[in-house]
């Protein structure tokens, strides 16, 4: 159960229910953790800013890259919610999230995702490297600010405990089968 409650619609600010209705209207949906950012427009309105730096991204990164990145940042932060989020968005779209074959371009997303939600002190200079051989620099500002609100977002979920959303139920991770010991049983 989470930390914090979701907003009442029917008995919010009016300020809260204007922002809401602008997210309903803007994205067609609103998750558990957006109900709860609700509590603060403010707050609601610099997690949404995820959205303007993912359009900033698009001329150059088409949504796979995005989504893979974005998924490779919250499997490092262990925020299960993202995760089936970005699930979600490769399953819609035909893609196997078990058996994509990434490109060189989204390898280095990738490392790059990772390694900024393990420790932003030691995204290897490589990595950098790399980046900086295929992007400009307006772009890699872009993306590292859009890799921060990735992990701002799976800090939110991960430390207030943000409920579950039913909706993504059927895109979670496939559970690892049991150990099979001696005799079958499984330990």
């Amino acid at each position: 159960m989470a930390h914090l409650s979701p907003i009442d619609h029917a008995t919010a600010s009016d300020d809260i229910r204007a922002e809401h209705d602008r997210e309903l209207a803007l994205r067609g949906r609103m998750t558990n953790m957006k109900r709860i950012l609700l509590h603060s427009p403010v707050a609601h309105r610099i997690y949404a800013e995820w959205f303007t730096l993912r359009d900033l991204l698009k001329p150059t990164l088409d949504d796979r890259a995005i989504w893979l990145l974005s998924k490779a940042i919250a499997e490092t932060m262990r925020a299960e919610i993202p995760v089936t989020f970005f699930r979600r968005a490769l399953i819609e779209n035909g893609l196997d999230p078990e058996a994509i074959e990434p490109t060189a371009d989204e390898t280095l997303l990738i490392s790059f995702g990772t390694a900024i939600a393990a420790d932003a002190n030691a995204v290897p200079d490589d990595t950098w490297a790399a980046l900086k051989a295929r992007y400009d620099e307006t772009l890699l500002v872009n993306l590292t600010a859009f890799a921060g609100i990735m992990v701002a977002t799976c800090v939110f979920t991960n430390a207030v405990k943000v409920d579950f959303d039913p909706e993504l139920e059927m895109y979670r991770r496939p559970s690892p089968s049991p150990l099979v010991g001696e005799g079958g049983s499984a330990r």
